[in-house]
């Protein structure tokens, strides 16, 4: 399952957790394990991209020429 599929599947499930019965302390244990999920699957996707980000190419249209010692020989 991608990163993306689970981050929709933990918002579908932060949606109907409310209406499903669950005690109060259950509730609230299961929202924090989902919270604690959520910001996992964020910091991830966060990583994927700014590595993605940093790895592109740039191309520089000038390089300077530092072979000037051959040009004394």
């Amino acid at each position: 399952m991608t990163k993306v599929r689970v981050l929709l599947a933990l918002g579908v499930w932060v949606t109907i957790l409310p209406y499903l019965g669950f005690p109060y302390s259950w509730k609230d244990i299961l929202f924090t394990i989902t919270g604690l999920a959520l910001i996992y699957v964020g910091y991830l996707l966060y990583s994927y991209f700014k590595e993605k980000e940093t790895k592109e190419e740039s191309f520089d249209n000038f390089k300077e020429n530092s072979n000037f010692d051959q040009l004394d020989k």
